[in-house]
């Protein structure tokens, strides 16, 4: 009967690839049977602990209690109606939410949608309307999502892009700034300028759009004198500033949003990932003078806004309200990078421990020189620790990343835990 269990997971992968696009890739070939909080099981009946968090999106962790009780309650009332046909109060309830928590002293709206590319592009259409102008600035590193216009956005080739152009027109890339691999946040800044001066004059500029951190590249940190320097330079020339909050709102920095802690507003942010526990939901929120520049009929989805997804979303507000879940982000960082830090003094690879709140990452090189990424070793560290029971994931331009955005609601004895086999797992494999 053991025998028989342990080679669930492989039948299943088996069929997987018989039946799956080979382009939708998986990190671990793991098959996930049940779940709770920070902890899941595979259908051999294996215990894990989620340091995952399905790419940020379980900030309230698998199954929080509340979440589910929302869900279940609006799956008695009503499904669907396309908002734009027959609205629900619900929406309108999580919009009003958003609106509050969004920084800025100005009027705001939002509206919603359901994945995070999705917001991404309605961000940007929204930004060409209110200022009439074609062009966007990206950054490198940064990860906007896997549409065809959102990859035009991301600043990492390999796997995103690959073979999958060409890419929407009026697209460029200025510098991202990372003291710890040269560019500092003077580089980053006159890279814009010479975008001006190379590819395309500033008055056609709609918008920046930047990631508070950076997810898919790597977690690094905008240095708060560079979103200062750049949004003095979109006030300039009249251009908006987007912050891409997919991966880092709903929590995860410590704040609702992470461009809370920035020391200006954004025009625009984009929500989605943790916003509704693990339900399917995005919005774009900002300014309500920008917001309002499309006609009527020019924003939405059949699927936009989902009730039961709204449903879920609030429940997770009130989660983060009960449960004092932002100070429990700033508590849990600080934890992780001290314990990081700890595992650091005995593991040479690691070069660097960063993060805001809880999303924290570490990053690996050959014998500690930071010219020399090792992804190598990165994988292999990725793979024991699952082989150990810990799920993680890498990331960065060079995959030398390693990152951790475990739910909020983990207990500390979990996070202990987690980290000790994380450490294990470099001793095992370093």
């Amino acid at each position: 009967m053991q025998a028989d269990r342990q080679v669930l997971n492989a039948a299943l992968y088996a069929r997987r690839q018989s039946a799956v696009a080979r382009g939708v890739g998986q990190a671990h070939e793991i098959f996930i049977k049940n779940a709770r909080n920070a902890e899941f099981w595979d259908v051999e009946g294996r215990r894990f602990i989620d340091f995952a968090g399905g790419i940020a999106v379980l900030n309230t962790g698998h199954l929080h209690p509340q979440v589910i009780e929302a869900v279940k309650a609006q799956l008695d009332l009503y499904t669907h109606t396309c908002f734009q046909v027959i609205a629900y109060e619900p929406y309108v309830e999580v919009c009003e939410r958003l609106n509050a928590m969004a920084p800025g002293n100005f009027a705001k709206k939002s509206l919603l949608l359901t994945t995070g590319a999705e917001a991404v592009e309605n961000a940007i259409k929204i930004a060409r309307a209110h200022t009439k102008r074609p062009g966007v600035i990206a950054f490198t590193g940064g990860y906007h999502g896997r549409t065809n216009f959102t990859l035009g956005l991301t600043g990492k080739v390999a796997p995103y892009k690959l073979g999958f152009g060409p890419f929407p027109g009026e697209v460029f890339h200025a510098l991202f700034p990372n003291e710890l691999h040269g560019v500092s946040v003077a580089d980053a800044l006159h890279s814009v300028e010479l975008i001006f001066k190379n590819d395309i004059e500033a008055e056609r500029v709609a918008a920046f759009i930047v990631e508070p951190v950076q997810g898919e590249g790597g977690f690094y940190v905008a240095p708060p004198d560079f979103i200062s320097g750049l949004k003095a330079m979109a006030d300039k020339y009249g251009i908006l500033l987007i912050a891409d909050e997919v991966q880092t709102g709903a929590g995860r920095t410590g704040t609702w949003f992470a461009c809370e802690q920035w020391p200006v507003a954004p025009d625009l942010i984009t929500t989605a990932k943790s916003l509704a526990g693990g339900f399917p939901l995005s919005g774009v929120v900002g300014r309500a003078d920008v917001i309002d520049a499309p006609a009527a009929g020019g924003l939405g989805g059949t699927y936009a806004g989902s009730p039961v997804a709204c449903a879920a979303a609030l429940a997770v507000m009130k989660a983060f309200e009960e449960e004092k879940l932002l100070q429990r982000s700033q508590d849990m960082g600080a934890f992780l990078v001290e314990k990081l830090k700890a595992i650091a003094t005995k593991v040479p690879a690691i070069g660097d421990v960063r993060g805001m709140g809880a999303m924290v990452a570490i990053e690996l090189f050959e014998g500690g020189d930071v010219h020399r990424p090792d992804a190598v070793l990165t994988k292999k560290v990725v793979t024991e620790a699952a082989r150990r029971g810990l799920i993680l994931l890498s990331c960065g331009t060079y995959g030398n990343v390693i990152r951790i955005l475990v739910p909020l609601t983990a207990p500390d004895a979990l996070l202990e835990e987690g980290l000790a086999i994380l450490a294990d797992s470099f001793a095992a494999v370093a």
